[in-house]
């Protein structure tokens, strides 16, 4: 039996091992790293301390279906919308603007119940708030290190975390040349972004409220507040030539994967995780 490392549990990660069980069956064992404290990444859903308080989506905020990918990926857009994690979108949206043949979708537990089905379906071992540091190779495996606790050996290793992660890792790694009022989600600019990139997130959020209080001074006072600074967000440009995945290592299997090698929405997640699935098929 091969083991499998798949180090992120973002959308990728959680759909390449729900793919992977349901193709390879018993002859894997699929184990799942996240250095977060959760699962989702960048559609990962906040829930207040109030459990009658609604929550919000932090990242991705709805999915919008081309006509392509809803015939391609036919299967994924059925089976989410028969387990009611999708729902069509019915109202509209600032700003949006809607392509004749587009479906836009919704989440109605949010954004991270998707990522949360795809890693019980996938029967994985999933450990969180496990920073992966390095990985060496050891004979026909990866020695696969973390920031605390000791390392662990793995047939083939699947990264989904996002390049700028992947390029700091140590060892043989060497890649080719958003009763109770709703939830209000307030985005910062890109320059506002990248002006307070450093700073603690308790010293800027008081600098984002202000903004809100002059912008929306009627607004109530809400019942709890989560800064939350993205360091990694979308793909700007993928890496050229790339099927949804780049194989660094064939013998031990290394393979980097994510939307940083197609495009940066869902269907990018979706077009990854088959593609480094023919792989690790054709591998192990």
């Amino acid at each position: 039996m091969s083991r499998v490392l798949i180090v992120g549990a973002g959308l990728t990660g959680s759909l390449c091992a729900c793919l992977l069980r349901r193709e390879m069956q018993n002859k894997v064992q699929i184990v799942v790293w996240d250095k977060a404290r959760g699962s989702g990444g960048r559609m990962s859903t906040t829930r207040p301390p109030d459990p009658s308080s609604h929550s919000a989506d932090l990242g991705a905020q709805y999915i919008t279906a081309t006509p392509a990918y809803s015939q391609s990926h036919h299967s994924v857009y059925s089976e989410l919308l028969s387990a009611g994690l999708l729902q069509p979108l019915a109202s509209l949206v600032e700003g949006l603007n809607h392509r004749e043949g587009n479906q836009d979708y919704v989440t109605p537990l949010g954004m991270c119940s998707i990522v949360k089905h795809f890693l019980s379906e996938s029967g994985a071992d999933l450990f969180f708030e496990r920073h992966v540091t390095g990985l060496y190779r050891r004979g026909a495996s990866w020695e696969v290190q973390r920031k605390v606790g000791d390392s662990e050996m793995f047939d083939a290793v699947v990264m989904t975390m996002p390049v700028p992660q992947i390029l700091q890792l140590h060892g043989d790694v060497r890649p080719h040349a958003g009763g109770l009022g709703p939830s209000l989600l307030v985005h910062t600019g890109v320059s506002f972004g990248a002006e307070h990139l450093e700073r603690d997130t308790q010293d800027v959020q008081p600098i984002i409220l202000q903004e809100l209080h002059t912008l929306l001074p009627a607004l109530p006072q809400p019942n709890s507040i989560k800064c939350h600074k993205w360091r990694y967000s979308q793909v700007l440009t993928a890496v050229p030539g790339c099927p949804g995945q780049m194989t660094i290592l064939e013998r031990p299997l290394l393979v980097c994967a994510g939307d940083a090698f197609v495009h940066s929405n869902f269907d990018g997640c979706v077009e990854s995780a088959l593609s480094t699935l023919r792989v690790l098929k054709a591998s192990l």
